[in-house]
């Protein structure tokens, strides 16, 4: 086997931490994710094992760092974050939405419409091409989005940095009010995490979670590798069938990783290239995010719904990043997911159809 290479010096990103090797990146990038985690955690913050290595992995890029998350560790992260939550899912959320899905559909659809809107504004402005600002500004799970704009021809770095942008800005806002309402509980259960753990229901949700990971994959189900081992998963313990058993120390693994995987898109090549574009996603992020907000209000007086929940249940995205804030909050996580699945499900639909649409009419 080769030793490592570092990267050449020829290429726009090897500069700054691009001329270190891969080996010195990555080790540079645990150091940082091990500090600001620990930072966070004692400072009382929810989700900071997502948070602190999402800031470092884009302190890396930004930095010139070369080093990405492989897809198949990508793909782990998110079959572990979909049985998690599956193993959260109980039968009476469907009485739940049954009882209220007009107001649940009017509110998923209102965020798909001001998200659209946005897109529709910055294109108008002549700021960015063809379709590109509408994809961009899409509330829907930022992966997805990406290869859907990509595969209807719209420019995947702008694409890249306004979903990735978003991200951020929910995720940090969403950590931020959770931490005004944390009880305090998260700090006993966080450091349990080498607890015993159940051998047999351990290997049952790692098969369960791997064959609808790949399943999605093969039947190339938008965001597939999450969304199938979730909706078995969720069937299976609701029907009493699987006994869902993840250890705390693979969670935070996951956790890391998907932060990592987040922050390191951040390269200097993606915001030199969307240099224009950044205050204007910045001002459409916002009023999304302040819509959103008056959504969650709308929750709150209508459904009864508790305040923590109802913001993250309406907030635009990301769908993994927001599930690994709630399952770290004292909030309705079943809720959450139900609004959040359902979003990414209908804008997934109706987003190509919406994007022709709209570039139309431009």
């Amino acid at each position: 086997m080769k030793p490592e290479q570092p990267a050449t010096p020829m290429t726009p990103e090897s500069t700054g931490l691009g001329r270190l090797p891969r080996i010195w990146q990555w080790c540079l990038l645990a150091v940082l994710s091990v500090i600001l985690a620990a930072l966070l955690e004692m400072a009382g913050i929810p989700a900071g094992l997502l948070m602190g290595p999402m800031v470092a992995g884009a302190l890396v890029g930004m930095n010139g760092g070369t080093i990405r998350l492989p897809r198949q560790f990508f793909f782990c992260v998110q079959v572990v974050l979909a049985m998690m939550i599956a193993g959260s899912m109980r039968p009476d959320l469907f009485a739940t939405f049954s009882s209220n899905w007009p107001l649940f559909l009017a509110v998923i659809l209102s965020v798909i419409g001001v998200s659209t809107l946005c897109g529709w504004t910055i294109t108008r402005m002549r700021i960015l091409p063809g379709t590109t600002a509408i994809w961009g500004s899409s509330a829907g799970a930022a992966s997805t989005m990406l290869l859907m704009a990509d595969a209807y021809g719209a420019d995947a770095r702008l694409v890249a940095f306004m979903q990735y942008l978003r991200v951020v800005f929910v995720a940090g806002a969403a950590t931020m009010v959770a931490h005004l309402w944390v009880s305090g509980t998260e700090a006993e259960t966080a450091t349990r995490w080498f607890a015993p753990v159940a051998g047999l229901p351990f290997l049952a949700t790692l098969a369960v979670g791997i064959v609808g990971g790949l399943l999605g994959k093969l039947l190339r189900v938008p965001a597939g590798a999450f969304l199938v081992p979730f909706g078995i998963g969720s069937a299976l313990n609701v029907s009493g069938m699987l006994t869902i058993e993840l250890p705390q120390w693979l969670l935070a693994l996951s956790f890391a990783l998907l932060g990592w995987n987040i922050g390191l898109s951040f390269t200097r090549s993606i915001i030199a290239h969307a240099r224009r574009a950044f205050f204007p996603t910045l001002a459409s992020i916002f009023v999304l995010m302040a819509f959103s907000g008056a959504l969650a209000v709308l929750l709150i007086k209508a459904a009864g719904i508790d305040p923590l929940t109802a913001y993250l249940a309406t907030s635009p995205g990301g769908l993994d990043s927001i599930a690994v804030i709630a399952a770290s909050s004292d909030v309705d996580l079943p809720f959450v997911m139900a609004l959040q699945t359902a979003r990414l499900l209908i804008i997934t639909l109706i987003g190509p159809v919406l994007a022709r649409f709209v570039a139309d009419r431009v």
